[in-house]
């Protein structure tokens, strides 16, 4: 029996999880994802414009409510 590369080399690397993949989003993530900064994020949570969920002490976004928020128009600014 041949020993080719393939038989000795590891396992395949697990892929990383696309966010659209998940159904709940950091706020870094969810920033990252409307290319939005951070504290614009937080601006929108504080002023009920994006919900979240609370699980123990992290705020995580719905996936399905940032595709919403995205599809939208907003003309109004995010910071007043």
């Amino acid at each position: 029996m041949e020993n080719s590369p393939r038989s000795q080399s590891a396992p395949p690397k697990k892929q990383p999880v696309r966010a659209t993949e998940r159904f709940l989003l950091s706020r870094e993530e969810a920033a990252q994802v409307l290319s939005i900064s951070q504290r614009a994020l937080d601006y929108l949570i504080a002023n009920r414009r994006l919900p979240t969920k609370r699980i123990g002490g992290r705020v995580l976004i719905p996936v399905a409510d940032l595709r919403k928020f995205a599809r939208g128009d907003h003309t109004e600014l995010i910071v007043a």
